[in-house]
């Protein structure tokens, strides 16, 4: 039971982060729910690695902290700025060939 309530909470952080994060950056990111959760729990995991990274911290010091969400928000603004620009040039085309 205590992983269905990890997913659960996961989620719901994850949402939460994307949502700011799609807020902070301007500019249209089609996503929905999913895309948007998917979004905040890859910041999580980029804001947890670059956080243990500089800091030499990690979740065994507290369940959650609100360093860990501004961290969070920092990863999934990373991963957002990152999927744009990997996005945007598979969607261009050339002009001038056939």
């Amino acid at each position: 039971m205590d992983l269905v309530w990890f997913l659960i909470v996961l989620f719901v952080v994850g949402l939460i982060v994307g949502a700011i994060a799609r807020l902070i950056v301007p500019g249209r990111d089609p996503m929905g729910l999913l895309g948007t959760a998917a979004l905040g729990i890859v910041g999580s995991f980029i804001g947890g690695f670059l956080g243990y990274i500089l800091f030499k911290k990690d979740a065994a010091e507290g369940a959650f902290q609100p360093a860990q969400f501004i961290g969070s928000l920092i990863g999934a603004v990373i991963a957002l700025l990152v999927w744009r620009a990997v996005s945007g040039r598979r969607g261009r085309r050339t002009r001038g060939y056939a």
